[in-house]
C-alpha cells in the first residue's frame, strides 16, 4: 500500500482503521512505514465498534475527512465496520476522494452493495490474488446434489462434517453467498494455507521428519516460533514468512469499475517479493478527475529546481520553497537543506549542481598580455641601445652633463624594474612573486636617487660652490653623490628584504572576490612592506622633483627641470590611477594594470632624463661640444652677473 501511494506521488492522506486487531495494528503499520517513507498523515481516526450510521461520532469523522485537504484515503478496516463507514460516506455526500481499500473489503460486495457509493470518487484497492481450494467445489457440487434429494435432516445439535449433509449446515455455493455476506474465497484460502502452516511446523517441532514424532508437551510459543519458519509449496504457492511474521504473499492492484450496468473491478497490477515491487499498468486506469490525470495528494507542490523547502507545522510534507543562495546548491538526497559548493566549485542562486570555478591569471596568450610584453620589450632594447651609445660618446659633454658613469647605473636599475615586469605574466609562482614587485621598487629606488642627487649636485655646482665652499668642498672630497645613492638604495633594501622576510609574498588561490573565479595571485599587495616601499619611492620621486625645479634656472645644457619634471608628474599619476583602479577593481586584469603603472614610470624615467640627451648625440652633434657648452656656462655666468 505504501509502494502504491509513492507510485502516484500521494504524499499527503487521511488514514481511517476499525477498531479491533485487524484494523489498529494495520492502521499503526501502514502509519509508520508510511512515515518513514516521507509521506504525511494529514488525519487519522478509526471507527469503533459501536459506530452507527449517522451518529455524532461518524458525523464528526466525515467533517474531519472533508476539512482535510489530503484528496487519497487510506481505509484498513473490516467489512462490517468498512460499510458502516462507507454508507456515512454517502450520506455526508463526501465525493472527490480517491480511497484505496485494504484487502479485507477491496472485492467486498458487502460494501459496493452500499446505496449511492458509486458517487464517492474513485477506489483502488490491494487484493489478495484469487486462489482455490483444493476439493471445495466437489463438495460444495456433492452438496448440492444431496441437497436435491432431500436427505435426512440432522439434529440441530449435531456436528457437521465434509461427509454428512445437513440442511442447517450452511453450503459456499454461489446461490447461497447472499446469506454470507462476511465470506471471501481469498480469506477461505488464506484459512486453508494457514492450517497447512501448522500443520508444518507441528510436524518439525514433534520431530516428524524422522519417522516418528515424539510425544511430549508442545506450547504455544514454540508453535509460534517453529511457524514463523516455514518454507514449503502448496499448490505451486510458496509459503513463508518475513522476520516480522508478516506472510510473503502476492497481491493484486485493482480498481473498482463502474462503467457498466453492474459493478466490477479491473485488474491493474501486482505486487511480487522478494523484495516488494509493484507492476502496475497505468493505462487501465480511468481516473474519476478531468482529462483522466492522476490526482494530486499533497500538502504542498514540489519546488523548482533549486529551491529548498523550508517545513512550516509540524509536517515535513508542508513547506514553503525558498530558492539556494549563491555558493549553494540542492542534492536531491536532502530537499530540505541547501548544501554549500566545494571550494573549488560555485553555484548560482537557485541552482542544483555546482560548476567548477575558471581559474584566471593574466596569461601570456592573451592580446593584453602581447601588447605589455612588447612594449616592455621594447623598453628594455631602448634601455640597452642608450647603453651603447653612451658608452660610445663616454667622453662628450652631453654624456658627462648627464652624470657620466652614474648614467649606466641609472640605466641598469630602469632595466631592472623593467626585467621584474615580466613576473607580472603566466600563472603566479614562488619566485616571481619574491621578486617582481621588490625588484621594481628597488631598482627604481636607485634610479631616482641618482636622479635626485644628480640634480642636487648640479646645484650645488651651479648656485652653492661660492656661497658655501665648505658645503661644497666637503661634498666633494666625501663623494657625497655616490654616499647618498649608496645610503638611498640600502634603505630600500633593507625595507625590500623586511618585506620580503615579515610578510612574504606568496603565491595564493583568492576565493572571496567572484564567486565563479579563483583568482591566481600573489600577496604582495596586501603587505605593509608593499605600502612602505611604495611610499619611499614616494619620497625619493618628491625629491628629484623638488630637485630638478630648484634647478630650473640653471644653464641650457644643464637644464632638465621641465622633462625631469614632466616624466615625475607623469609618475605620480600613473601610481595615483593604479592605486585608484585597485580600489574599484579586483578583477583578472589588476595584475596588468599594476604592470603598465609600472612600464609607465620606467618609460617616463627613461624619456623625460635619457631621450633629450639621445636626440642631441643622435640628431645634434653640433651641441655635443665643449665650446658650446662653455659658452653656455658663459651665458649663465654673465646673466646672474648682471642680475
Amino acid at each position: 500500500m505504501v509502494l502504491l501511494l509513492q507510485r502516484f506521488g500521494w504524499t499527503w492522506i487521511s488514514l481511517v482503521g476499525s477498531s479491533g486487531d485487524y484494523g489498529q495494528l494495520g492502521v499503526q503499520a501502514l502509519e509508520k512505514q508510511a512515515t518513514d517513507q516521507g509521506i504525511c498523515i494529514a488525519f487519522k481516526d478509526i471507527v469503533p465498534f459501536s459506530a452507527q450510521v449517522g451518529d455524532e461520532r461518524m458525523q464528526r469523522l466525515m467533517r474531519h475527512l472533508a476539512q482535510a485537504t489530503a484528496t487519497v484515503v487510506v481505509v484498513f478496516s473490516n467489512r462490517p465496520l468498512a460499510r458502516v463507514f462507507f454508507e456515512s460516506v454517502v450520506l455526508a455526500n463526501l465525493t472527490g476522494k480517491v480511497w484505496v481499500a485494504s484487502e479485507a473489503w477491496a472485492l467486498s460486495r458487502h460494501i459496493t452493495g452500499v446505496p449511492g457509493i458509486q458517487r464517492i470518487g474513485m477506489v483502488l484497492g490491494v487484493a489478495i490474488q484469487k486462489r482455490t481450494v483444493p476439493g471445495l467445489k466437489a463438495f460444495e457440487e456433492a452438496y448440492a446434489r444431496a441437497d436435491k434429494g432431500a436427505p435426512r435432516p440432522c439434529h440441530k445439535s449435531s456436528c457437521c462434517s465434509s461427509n454428512q449433509v445437513c440442511r442447517e449446515c450452511e453450503a459456499f455455493t454461489a446461490h447461497m453467498m447472499p446469506k454470507l455476506k462476511g465470506f471471501s474465497m481469498s480469506s477461505a484460502y488464506n484459512a486453508y494455507q494457514a492450517v497447512y502452516a501448522v500443520a508444518h511446523g507441528l510436524h518439525q517441532l514433534l520431530g516428524c521428519a524422522s519417522g516418528v514424532c515424539s510425544r511430549g508437551r508442545v506450547y504455544p510459543w514454540q508453535l509460534l516460533e517453529q511457524i514463523h519458519k516455514v518454507n514449503f509449496l502448496l499448490h505451486e504457492d510458496t509459503v513463508m514468512f518475513n522476520d516480522n511474521g508478516d506472510p510473503l504473499s502476492s497481491y493484486n492492484i485493482i480498481a473498482w469499475d463502474w462503467s457498466g450496468p453492474k459493478w466490477t473491478f479491473t485488474v491493474l497490477g501486482s505486487s511480487t517479493w522478494s523484495p516488494v515491487q509493484l507492476d502496475i499498468n497505468e493505462t487501465k486506469i480511468q481516473w474519476h478527475g478531468k482529462d483522466n490525470q492522476v490526482p494530486k495528494s499533497v500538502c504542498s507542490s514540489d519546488c523548482l529546481e533549486g529551491h529548498q523547502r523550508v517545513v512550516t507545522g509540524f509536517h515535513h510534507c508542508c513547506f514553503e520553497c525558498v530558492p539556494c543562495g549563491a555558493g549553494t546548491f540542492l542534492n536531491k538526497s536532502d530537499l530540505y537543506r541547501c548544501q554549500p559548493c566545494g571550494k573549488e566549485e560555485w553555484a548560482p542562486e537557485g541552482s542544483q549542481t555546482c560548476f567548477p570555478r575558471t581559474v584566471v591569471f593574466l596569461a601570456c596568450q592573451e592580446h593584453t598580455s602581447w601588447v605589455l610584453l612588447a612594449a616592455n620589450t621594447l623598453l628594455l632594447l631602448l634601455l640597452l641601445g642608450t647603453a651603447g651609445l653612451f658608452a660610445w660618446h663616454l667622453d662628450t659633454p652631453v654624456v658627462r652633463s648627464a652624470g657620466g658613469r652614474l648614467c649606466f647605473l641609472m640605466l641598469g636599475s630602469l632595466a631592472a624594474g623593467s626585467s621584474s615586469l615580466y613576473g607580472f605574466f603566466g600563472e603566479p609562482t614562488r619566485p616571481a612573486c619574491l621578486l617582481r614587485q621588490a625588484l621594481f621598487a628597488l631598482g627604481f629606488t636607485i634610479f631616482l636617487s641618482c636622479l635626485t642627487v644628480r640634480s642636487f649636485q648640479l646645484i650645488i655646482i651651479f648656485k652653492f660652490s661660492t656661497k658655501a665652499p665648505t658645503f661644497y668642498h666637503a661634498w666633494v672630497q666625501n663623494h657625497g653623490a655616490g654616499l647618498f645613492v649608496m645610503i638611498s638604495s640600502a634603505a630600500q633594501l633593507l625595507i625590500c628584504l623586511t618585506w620580503l622576510v615579515v610578510w612574504t609574498p606568496l603565491p595564493t588561490r583568492e576565493y572571496q572576490r567572484f564567486p565563479h573565479l579563483v583568482m591566481l595571485e600573489c600577496t604582495e599587495a596586501n603587505s605593509l612592506g608593499f605600502i612602505l616601499a611604495f611610499l619611499y619611492n614616494g619620497l625619493l620621486s618628491i625629491s628629484a622633483f623638488a630637485c630638478s625645479y630648484l634647478g630650473k634656472d640653471l644653464p641650457e645644457n644643464y637644464n632638465e627641470a621641465k622633462c625631469v619634471t614632466f616624466s615625475l608628474l607623469f609618475n605620480f599619476m600613473s601610481w595615483i590611477a593604479f592605486f585608484t583602479t585597485a580600489s574599484i577593481y579586483d578583477g583578472k586584469y589588476l595584475p596588468a594594470v599594476n604592470m603598465l603603472a609600472g612600464l609607465s614610470s620606467l618609460s617616463s624615467g627613461f624619456g623625460g632624463y635619457f631621450l633629450p640627451k639621445c636626440y642631441v648625440i643622435l640628431c645634434r652633434p653640433d651641441l655635443n661640444s665643449t665650446e658650446h657648452f662653455q659658452a653656455s656656462i658663459q651665458d649663465y655666468t654673465r646673466h646672474r652677473g648682471t642680475t
